[in-house]
């Protein structure tokens, strides 16, 4: 429902930022990685990437300094019984980069040391994500190509692609394609043009 959040920072915790936008403020629950960033950035303007959490009872708004981490966060919520708030720890407990990396060399006890996380939820994340990360999509989550200049769209619409099961090398060249005939367009574009090549 929502995408991100653009305004002013009033406060900052390590669970938890208070979003100033259109005179209302939001609280948004972050991760420690999404702290840090804000925190080393100083800035009172911040742009926070949504995840809406709606339950019978309550409803939290989850907040990601980058598409990266929340592209992450929502195939973690995707595994059977790991829930938001479970997400967010062990995205507070690691970096996407390192997150990755444990699920795709499948090392359970570095995600077992995670607190909350036993040893039937660490295998049961490397079982259902490792191969959504392993090659192509874990690219996702390293920012963009080794030796080439970032390309954000390009970067998100190739994971998006690895995602929904692609192979590597296939999605970038189609995206590849897709841009060179049409730079400039959306992600969404660049994804749609791209499934009709694939």
């Amino acid at each position: 429902m929502y995408e991100y959040i653009t305004g002013r920072m009033t406060d900052l915790n390590p669970d938890d930022a208070i979003v100033e936008a259109g005179g209302i403020g939001y609280k948004v629950l972050i991760s420690l990685t999404t702290y840090e960033k804000l925190n080393k950035a100083g800035s009172e303007a911040v742009k926070l990437y949504l995840y809406h959490q709606v339950k019978e009872d309550d409803e939290n708004l989850f907040g990601f300094y980058d598409k990266h981490e929340r592209a992450l966060f929502l195939l973690l919520i995707s595994v059977s019984g790991v829930g938001a708030a479970t997400a967010c720890s062990i995205l507070s407990a690691l970096t996407a980069e390192e997150l990755t990396e444990a699920i795709v060399t499948q090392d359970v006890g570095r995600i077992k040391k995670v607190k909350g996380i036993g040893l039937k939820t660490a295998q049961r994340l490397i079982l259902e994500l490792k191969d959504k990360l392993s090659a192509g999509a874990a690219g996702e989550f390293r920012f963009g190509e080794a030796g080439g200049k970032p390309n954000p769209v390009r970067d998100e619409a190739c994971g998006a692609l690895s995602m929904l099961g692609y192979q590597k090398a296939a999605a970038e060249k189609v995206v590849d394609a897709v841009l060179k005939e049409s730079p400039g367009i959306t992600v969404e574009e660049v994804i749609k043009r791209s499934l009709k090549m694939l």
